[in-house]
């Protein structure tokens, strides 16, 4: 599965990284490789999380929108991730 990811460059040179489809999904990283490792580290324990509190696993956004006026630099990546309970639920037919 495949999820959305909007990384913001810090003033320090780090990014921020924000999930639209999970609301509260954020992590960061120091340099681009790492957010986006970061990235997906944060979504698979995000999903774990809702998946252990009976919540539903939200889809990924269809469309994204990032304000710019604050941002000197952001990016749009898709991020391919893993998870035991993805697995399941596509099996399931969920």
């Amino acid at each position: 599965m495949t999820y959305t990811v909007v990384l913001v460059r810090d003033e320090d040179g780090g990014y921020c990284v924000h999930v639209p489809a999970l609301k509260g999904c954020h992590t960061q990283g120091d340099d681009l490789p790492e957010a986006l490792r970061m990235a997906v580290e944060a979504i698979e324990c995000h999903i774990g999380a809702l998946y252990d509190l009976g919540e539903p696993v939200p889809r990924d956004v269809k469309r994204c929108s990032v304000d710019v006026g604050h941002i000197r630099e952001a990016s749009i990546f898709k991020v391919s991730v893993q998870s035991p309970i993805l697995e399941h639920e596509a099996a399931a037919g969920a």
